[in-house]
């Protein structure tokens, strides 16, 4: 019988992989209810959620406030925790927000997620918590080896929702994804902030010589992952998540203007970042023998992600009236 009485609580559900999930659970799930919790920091955006809020509860609040988090938590019967700071330009620039918000933040919510009894805690969680791999690609039991704040904050976070399964038994699944992309992601990540620039006709900044890899992943393809985990996963387990599309940097940048009709001359080498990772690579077998697998290939999804950037100048020039600097030369 179905639950139409379910209560779901999404954190950070008005930021990019947030609000992409909440779109994606009210079309899968349209007998739940949903809440929302979103501090709208400069990433969370009430614009990214404006055709469905008649559809969800939003409450506006932190997760470092429990108060906050009691009040939107409950009555729920299960958590979905996307809230985070996820930009690791600025996590070596200011890691100590990255510590209160990812992992005390994450703590408040366990608190409260034993206090009210949650039936399910899904913590999302990144690749980058594994750290760099030149050949391969890492499983969920190999072990964690973070090398900047921001990856270092998230593993922490996931080394507490373990314990909390451990100690209180707080029935907890975790997801790892790789690099997401698609619509209402800010400007300061790679693909977005390559796509506006070109737009711009502004220099395009690439670290290093652009050689680094990262597996991108469609952010629809990833939803539904964490989707299929919170309904078939095995609680206490973690499940890699990965679009199996491993590209070097430079080429990211070159397919966006190629795509934009733009030349290679925007493109700018500057100065590497500190503890920059070479290669990001999941196994996801794991999640495979649950029945899931990526269905945009990276060719298809960067050409919609292209597309809706253009057609919504006025959802990212916003971002860019804030005069925020996406790059820092270290």
């Amino acid at each position: 019988m179905i639950n139409t009485d379910k209560k779901i609580l999404i954190t950070g559900g008005a930021g990019f992989i947030g609000s992409n999930f909440v779109h994606l659970m009210l079309k899968k799930h349209p007998e739940y209810k949903i809440v929302v919790l979103d501090n709208l920091s400069y990433a969370g955006r009430m614009e990214n959620l404006q055709d469905i809020l008649n559809n969800i509860t939003f409450i506006k609040g932190d997760i470092r406030n429990k108060e906050d988090v009691e009040k939107a938590m409950k009555d729920c019967e299960e958590v979905v925790h996307l809230a985070a700071m996820t930009h690791v330009d600025r996590s070596i620039i200011e890691a100590g927000e990255f510590v209160q918000t990812d992992v005390f933040g994450t703590y408040n919510l366990l608190e409260v997620a034993r206090k009210f009894d949650i039936k399910k805690f899904l913590f999302t969680s990144t690749d980058e918590v594994y750290g760099s791999i030149n050949t391969g690609s890492f499983k969920e039991t190999d072990k964690l080896n973070p090398k900047n704040p921001y990856s270092a904050s998230k593993a922490g976070a996931e080394l507490l929702c373990q314990a909390y399964f451990e100690t209180y038994g707080l029935p907890i699944l975790i997801t790892r994804s790789t690099n997401n992309y698609g619509y209402y992601q800010h400007a300061e990540k790679l693909i977005p902030k390559t796509i506006i620039y070109a737009l711009l006709g502004k220099n395009i900044p690439v670290y290093g010589k652009g050689e680094n890899i990262r597996d991108w992943i469609y952010v629809e393809d990833n939803c539904d992952a964490i989707d299929l985990v919170l309904h078939k996963g095995k609680l206490g387990e973690i499940y890699n998540i990965a679009g199996k599309q491993e590209i070097r940097n430079i080429e990211i940048v070159k397919t966006i203007l190629k795509l934009l009709g733009k030349g290679e001359d925007l493109i700018e080498f500057v100065k590497d970042r500190p503890g920059h990772d070479l290669r990001y690579s999941l196994d996801i077998s794991k999640i495979e023998k649950l029945g899931w697998k990526p269905k945009i290939k990276f060719e298809e999804g960067i050409r919609k992600t292209v597309s809706w950037y253009k057609e919504n100048k006025k959802w990212w020039e916003a971002i860019i009236e804030t005069k925020i600097d996406f790059h820092k030369d270290y």
